[in-house]
């Protein structure tokens, strides 16, 4: 097994912390490794994970009775999150035509989503080259 090192903000380890002193999880480490492994079955279908009692962690998280879309507030967070790095991307690049067509063709003007996705290619509008303030 693989070994890597990632740095959180100091909320995040407190609420994992907290999660483990209330026995939801065993450790921290449980923790990460169940949570990468969700994200990526979130993101990628072919996904099968191998972190030791996966299923059983997430049965007893009552995930599968949640509703992705008010989890997410998206679409279940799968295209919602692909619009967020095509936008990044043309932002970086600072193709903001491109950027624009894209969530022209994809969004209506009012749905909650574009409204971000426009915020999002705003802010590298403001700071170009630097990304996001």
């Amino acid at each position: 097994m693989a070994k890597d090192t990632v740095r959180y903000p100091d909320a995040v380890v407190d609420r994992i912390d907290g999660l483990v002193e209330d026995g939801m999880f065993e450790s921290k480490s449980e923790f990460y490794r169940f949570s990468a492994e969700y994200v990526l079955t979130l993101i990628d279908s072919d996904h099968e994970p191998e972190t030791f009692n996966y299923d059983e962690i997430k049965s007893e998280l009552d995930i599968d009775s949640a509703d992705p879309e008010v989890a997410f507030g998206t679409d279940g967070g799968t295209f919602f999150l692909d619009a967020v790095i095509t936008v990044r991307k043309h932002g970086l690049r600072s193709d903001y035509e491109a950027a624009e067509r894209f969530i022209d063709t994809h969004y209506d003007p009012t749905d909650q989503e574009c409204i971000i996705l426009e915020e999002l290619l705003g802010s590298y509008r403001e700071s170009p080259g630097s990304g996001p303030i």
